[in-house]
């Protein structure tokens, strides 16, 4: 029997993970934040409800066979009660603790001898002062739990910033101080992998972070060398092993001007940087997702082109989504469309484009074009 899939919030990866399941002919349930959200306009069953109160939660995973996650924020205890009414929880508690808390990750990694930046838990100003006197500032400051997209991140330049990390935190979080690494360029090693252990590894990516939200990506990674691209594989592949990950782990890289790279994030659902395989390899990391999370055999990663470069469409200048996809569709029609149905708010992500092709600098400036174009952007001299 095809198992019914229950996905945990609405957002476009929800949406995207339900487009990529209706070839395979699995039947998707939706736990919403809103009637409106975005996967809640395209999936037919869809509750609305709050995913952090435990008997909303329990009361939809009674019509599914396995649960999956369009973000990682369901507490623990109820997803370790779904776990022993028998519900198959993908991925598990286990495995999200360490995409729940930064502490937790890194503490995993290191013990791994995964490389990471040097780091320490710190509960007082005096401690991070103490940390950043041994490693130097400025330093890196973050939230344990809860901050993504640039949120609950702070670079520290000096004793004088130390208190800010903890002014506001709520309760049970602490602070993650971390070396700054000066880096020259964001990776992405992103894997998929079934509950018995098969699993398949995507291109390495570069992708460009501007005010800590992913606006493009390239795949595969420029002039990034045959052999440290594929131990990148293998160490993600490797982490998806020792942590259990099933479904698609997404491993966010660092790199350095002399080359070092360290692991910065993990995300357990697909991801951003994953967005270009929807239409630039032969399976996409949401039919992957879901496959894993299914227990079904896993598609081939391999590129349907030398190139694909993806760019968030975000919201700009231009209110009007409509007006710009005429555009876009009129002046490229190669160029691949994912708008995700959410209303227009500035710097907010509301789709994006998606370009293939054989030359890099070409592929690069049909998807920059199309999506500033989108925005509304002027045309300007486009960065990287």
């Amino acid at each position: 029997m095809i198992p019914t899939i229950g996905i945990i919030g609405g957002g476009q990866l929800a949406r995207m993970m339900h487009a990529a399941g209706i070839g395979l002919g699995l039947r998707v349930r939706l736990l919403a934040e809103g009637p409106e959200v975005s996967a809640a306009q395209v999936v037919a069953d869809v509750t609305v409800g709050d995913y952090t109160d435990p008997a909303t939660v329990y009361d939809f995973a009674a019509g599914c066979d396995v649960i999956t996650f369009d973000h990682e924020h369901v507490p623990q205890p109820i997803l370790r009660e779904l776990l022993a009414r028998g519900i198959a929880v993908r991925p598990g508690p286990d495995a999200l603790a360490h995409a729940q808390d930064k502490i937790v990750m890194r503490d995993r990694l290191s013990a791994l001898g995964i490389p990471c930046p040097a780091y320490q838990a710190v509960d007082t100003p005096a401690e991070l002062v103490e940390f950043a006197e041994r490693t130097g500032w400025p330093v890196i400051a973050k939230t344990s739990r809860g901050g993504y997209d640039g949120r609950g991140v702070w670079k520290l330049d000096g004793p004088s910033q130390a208190g800010e990390p903890f002014a506001s935190l709520a309760p049970g979080v602490r602070i993650l101080a971390e070396e700054y690494i000066p880096f020259r360029r964001e990776l992405s090693a992103l894997v998929a992998r079934r509950p018995h252990g098969e699993a398949v590894a995507y291109p390495i990516c570069e992708t460009v972070q501007t005010d800590g939200i992913c606006t493009d990506t390239t795949t595969p990674a420029p002039g990034l060398p045959e052999d440290e691209a594929e131990e990148w594989q293998r160490f993600a592949l490797r982490i998806a092993e020792e942590l259990d990950v099933v479904g698609i782990l997404a491993v966010e890289l660092m790199e350095d001007a002399d080359g070092r790279v360290v692991v910065n994030e993990l995300a357990m659902r697909p991801h951003n940087t994953g967005h270009w395989s929807i239409d630039g390899a032969m399976t996409s990391q949401f039919e992957n997702h879901l496959r894993a999370v299914a227990n079904l055999p896993l598609g081939s990663t391999a590129p349907r082109a030398n190139w694909s470069v993806m760019a968030n469409v975000l919201g700009g200048p231009r209110g009007d989504l409509a007006s710009g996809l005429i555009e876009v569709l009129a002046l490229d029609p190669e160029i691949r469309v994912q708008l995700y149905g959410k209303s227009w708010v500035p710097g907010r992500k509301l789709g994006h484009v998606t370009a293939v092709g054989a030359d890099l600098d070409d592929t690069r400036a049909r998807a920059r074009v199309a999506a500033d174009l989108f925005m509304g952007v002027p045309e300007r001299s486009h960065h990287g």
